[in-house]
């Protein structure tokens, strides 16, 4: 039986059940997009997340990297710039505790 997790979304809307597998591959991509480009648009997205992938991704790239950055805004970890448009989308800075 495959891993699945239950994401968040940052609007208290039900998230969706995917592949843990899958999630861990896109967050992991993602973030280290955000870490190397600083801030990102949305539609930028997609295509900063599959230059980490060694091979294709198995199914529809788009879906999983909006549903992924839904859940990563809901944990804190990525953040809206805010008055941007299109929009712009950033690593959560930090506070040195």
């Amino acid at each position: 039986m495959e891993d699945k997790i239950l994401t968040l979304h940052p609007d208290s809307k039900e998230g969706v059940n995917i592949s843990r597998a899958k999630y861990d591959q896109i967050r992991t991509a993602m973030l280290a997009a955000f870490e190397m480009e600083g801030e990102l648009l949305f539609k930028e997205l997609p295509a900063a997340v599959e230059v980490y992938f060694d091979v294709p991704f198995e199914g529809s790239l788009g879906w999983y990297v909006t549903t992924v950055k839904l859940d990563l805004e809901a944990r804190g970890l990525i953040e809206r710039v805010h008055g941007s448009r299109p929009q712009r989308l950033r690593l959560v800075q930090q506070s040195a505790a």
